[in-house]
């Protein structure tokens, strides 16, 4: 990627997302970054708000020192704001929250509590600034992730196969659906850019069946395509297998392994994504560093499975991955909405 040289038309994305966060006037919004944010992000914000008048200042906070273990990526859960008290009063005591720590404060313990407090929390994700303003959310996004959201929620039952072979099967009485469209116009809410996408968090034991991971689906956590097979057996929630012959299921197995947590082996959510403009090669024009995979979880008709914390079923782990697979076919009750990875709502 090239260097980072500000672009009018980045500005112009932030510009465009902030709005349709419905910013007020007399609202004061808080630019949330760490250390290790991305600088170019934050500058772009400080920019939009700048041209928008809007009441802002920077709360920028220390970078955690990583813990030993497994290398955490793309969990959607900031350790940013650990033991820091004062920050998090500060925070939810806003109007609006534009979050560009690196992991986001998606599944963050302290999430929780600014949000009770009636502050809205936009998370812009550690993307390259090209990949955000390809990705500005639209209007006409919302009512497609809204329908998606009334289908999930009035559904028993998903069940999701595949050429490749995958059965899986999820209750989903009592499931928690969120649906995320890009902005977040409501007190007490989150949202992410890049967006596009539906995610259920089944209750505990509604999991069941096998996944196959074929090559060319995605492993987010380590940024890349699968490049061989892997069958993953699945029995109340938890992946009890992980089988292959290349390295992708050896290096499943090694990093779960690596938390000595059983509840990383657990089913965080499932969904698929709903973005027209996503696209499925983006992993393959940014290096790693440029993105954090955002994008490819709203590529629309691919199933997203992915392990790890899951607050609806009382559990909550370090270890996460994200995984996208192609091709195939979700039913809500008898209703198709993917039929081979083809979006029919």
């Amino acid at each position: 990627m090239r260097a980072e040289t500000l672009d009018e038309t980045w500005i112009d994305a932030f510009v465009r997302v902030f709005t349709l966060c419905a910013l007020k006037p007399d609202e004061q919004v808080i630019i949330l970054s760490e250390t290790a944010s991305r600088p170019v992000n934050v500058l772009l914000a400080d920019l939009a708000l700048t041209r928008m008048t809007a009441r802002f200042f920077h709360l920028k906070v220390p970078t955690p020192a990583p813990e030993p273990g497994p290398v955490v990526r793309s969990t959607g859960a900031s350790l940013a704001l650990t033991r820091q008290e004062a920050a998090v009063r500060a925070l939810a005591a806003s109007d609006l929250i534009v979050d560009l720590t690196v992991e986001g404060l998606m599944h963050a313990e302290e999430t929780a509590a600014i949000l009770k407090g009636g502050a809205r929390i936009m998370n812009v994700s550690n993307e390259h600034p090209e990949a955000l303003a390809r990705l500005v959310p639209t209007p006409d996004l919302k009512d497609r992730v809204k329908e998606a959201v009334g289908l999930c929620r009035s559904a028993k039952a998903m069940h999701v196969t595949s050429d490749a072979g995958t059965d899986l099967k999820v209750a989903m009485d009592g499931a928690a659906t969120v649906g995320i469209w890009g902005w977040t116009d409501r007190p007490g809410t989150l949202a992410h850019w890049p967006a596009g996408i539906i995610v259920s968090f089944p209750k505990a034991g509604s999991v069941n069946g096998r996944l196959v991971f074929k090559p060319g689906d995605m492993n987010l956590t380590f940024k890349k395509y699968f490049d061989s097979a892997v069958t993953a057996t699945l029995d109340a929630d938890y992946i009890t297998g992980i089988e292959g012959e290349g390295a992708d299921a050896r290096l499943m197995r090694t990093y779960l392994d690596g938390f000595a947590d059983r509840n990383a082996y657990a089913t965080s959510h499932v969904g698929w994504g709903l973005n027209p403009g996503a696209r499925y090669e983006a992993l393959a024009m940014y290096d790693k560093a440029d993105t954090n995979g955002t994008e490819l979880r709203a590529v629309p008709g691919n199933f997203l499975y992915s392990t790890g914390a899951n607050e609806f079923a009382n559990r909550f782990t370090r270890g996460h991955f994200d995984l996208p697979m192609m091709d195939c076919t979700i039913r809500l009750d008898d209703h198709v909405v993917v039929d081979a990875g083809v979006l029919q709502t």
